[in-house]
């Protein structure tokens, strides 16, 4: 638990440091009273992507394999990517459903999501790098904490994950999200589903974003009306449990056995 504990603290570290660094860099440049534009939010969040990549593997607290890659999964990765399309309007009408939470970093949001390098930090790199960091090494370490508790470990890792992006109002999300990502990784040993789930999700959110950017656009204001909602809803929940169920029928970790005989065949 410590060690989860610590990794999540390091990934805010490494955020606040990088943000300071650019920001003082950014008034040096453009004066004292300058803050940062669409631009500079890029630059911090890449130099933090970067540096926390650095960092994790490094220390090697979390490590990057092809293993999982060499059992040929691509079944799961097409129904990840289903999944993750099946979770967005429930999760958002739940969101909606619940009391109005502080949205700290609305401005900061509207910034990137408007840039056109924005995808490049929120669609590629942050699905990354939280992968390696919330499920490469807090879950990791969670699972190595409680042996035989794995839906203990992945809750407690949810947790971390939700409340390391700083914002009330993306808890529910995130919170559930969580949850889904721990639950890939537990089954599979690799971050990767996490990973396709991760892109997916935020690649939508990117996209829809910039047609309809009105941070207050509601489902009811997006599908016309509440009948409209509730048939999304079950559409997506028809995507979104069979989905699930295939997932628990295919997902599985790597066998070692069968990757060396695969190294034996291909040095043939």
């Amino acid at each position: 638990m410590k060690k989860a504990i610590v990794y999540t603290v390091v990934f805010l570290f490494i955020q606040v440091v990088a943000s300071s660094l650019v920001q003082l860099g950014w008034m040096a440049w453009k004066g004292a009273d300058a803050r940062l534009d669409a631009t500079g939010m890029v630059v911090t969040m890449t130099i933090f992507s970067v540096a926390t990549l650095c960092v994790f593997l490094r220390t090697r607290w979390a490590e990057l394999s092809r293993a999982w890659l060499l059992t040929h999964p691509w079944f799961v990765l097409f129904w990840c990517v289903l999944a993750a399309l099946g979770t967005i309007i429930p999760s958002s009408c739940l969101q909606e459903m619940l009391p109005e939470l502080p949205n700290i970093v609305e401005n900061e949001f509207d910034m990137i999501l408007r840039n056109r390098m924005g995808y490049f930090v929120i669609g590629l790199l942050a699905p990354f790098v939280e992968e390696v960091v919330f499920r490469g090494a807090v879950l990791r370490a969670l699972l190595r904490c409680w042996p035989g508790h794995v839906w203990r470990s992945i809750l407690v890792s949810a947790v971390l994950f939700s409340a390391a992006h700083l914002n009330p109002a993306q808890l529910p999300h995130t919170l559930l999200a969580g949850v889904l990502l721990g639950w890939f990784y537990s089954r599979t040993g690799s971050i990767i589903p996490g990973v396709v789930f991760h892109w997916v999700n935020n690649t939508v959110a990117y996209v829809v974003y910039n047609i309809y950017p009105d941070p207050k656009l509601k489902l009811v204001d997006l599908f016309g009306s509440e009948v409209h909602v509730a048939m999304a809803v079950a559409f997506s929940l028809c995507i979104l449990l069979p989905a699930l169920f295939q997932l628990n029928l295919w997902m599985r970790q790597a066998e070692p056995m069968d990757i060396s005989k695969k190294a034996t065949v291909t040095r043939k």
